[in-house]
C-alpha cells in the first residue's frame, strides 16, 4: 500500500511544496493536489476525509442490501483540504457476484474521476455523451441529479458522470454489467451532512480499485 503522496492524475510520484513551488508537483501533469495515501476503511477512516473535505463525500445512504463500505481516498492536502474524494462501496451484483460502486467527487481539472474511469482526462470532456439524454438519475444531496454515460473507458466498467452542487459526480462500476445498480435511482448522501449517522456505516475489506 503506498505510503506517500501521488498524483491523482497518473499515480507518480509528487514533489512537496518548497523554495521553488507553493503547490504540490507532478513531473508530468504540473501542480497538483495530491492523492493521500489510502488506509484500510472504517469509520474512523471516513471521518477523517469527511471533516477535510471541501466537496460532497457521496455515499448510498442507506446502502443497497448487502453492500459495504470498502475504501476512502482523498486529493489536497492540509492547507488546501480535500478537493476530491472517492468512496468505494462493494456487495451483491444485479446480475450475480460482487459488484463495486466508486463515487468521485471533485473540483475541476483534479482528474481524480477520469483516472478511476481509466480515460484520458481530467474530465469527463467529450467523452460525456450530453448530447443524448441521461444514461441515469441519482437523487443526489435531496436533488434529482442526471448523469451520462462516459464513453472510452475499459471494457471491465460502466462509467457515469454528470454535476452535482456545482462540482462533478462520478460513478464507476466493476463488473460493466453490474452498471444496472446505476438504475435503480439510487440516493446519495454527502457525508458531511450525516452527522452521527456517520458511525453506523458499515465497514468491509479495502477495494482494490481506489487503489488503482
Amino acid at each position: 500500500m503506498r505510503g506517500e503522496p501521488s498524483c491523482p492524475k497518473c499515480g507518480g510520484r509528487v514533489r512537496a511544496p518548497g523554495l521553488f513551488a507553493d503547490s504540490w508537483q507532478c513531473d508530468v501533469h504540473g501542480t497538483v493536489h495530491p492523492l493521500q495515501p489510502v488506509v484500510p476503511p472504517s469509520v474512523e477512516a471516513l471521518e477523517v476525509v469527511v471533516h477535510r473535505a471541501r466537496v460532497p463525500v457521496w455515499m448510498p445512504w442507506p446502502l443497497p442490501i448487502g453492500w459495504l463500505f470498502t475504501g476512502v481516498a482523498q486529493a489536497g492536502d492540509d492547507r488546501t483540504g480535500a478537493r476530491a474524494t472517492a468512496v468505494a462501496c462493494s456487495g451483491p451484483g444485479p446480475l450475480g457476484g460482487m459488484g463495486e460502486l466508486l463515487l468521485v467527487a471533485e473540483e475541476l481539472g483534479v482528474g481524480l474521476g477520469a483516472r478511476y474511469a481509466g480515460i484520458d482526462g481530467p474530465d469527463p470532456g467529450p467523452s460525456m455523451r450530453v448530447d443524448r439524454p441521461p444514461a441515469v438519475k441519482v437523487c443526489a444531496g435531496g436533488r434529482p441529479t442526471p448523469l451520462w454515460h462516459v464513453e472510452g473507458s475499459p471494457d471491465d466498467r460502466a462509467v457515469f458522470a454528470g454535476e452535482a452542487r456545482g462540482l462533478w459526480l462520478w460513478a464507476i462500476v466493476w463488473p460493466e454489467q453490474s452498471g444496472l445498480l446505476m438504475y435503480d435511482e439510487l440516493v446519495l448522501t454527502d457525508l458531511r451532512d450525516a452527522g452521527a449517522e456517520v458511525e453506523l456505516v458499515p465497514c468491509g475489506a479495502l477495494s482494490p480499485r481506489i487503489l488503482s
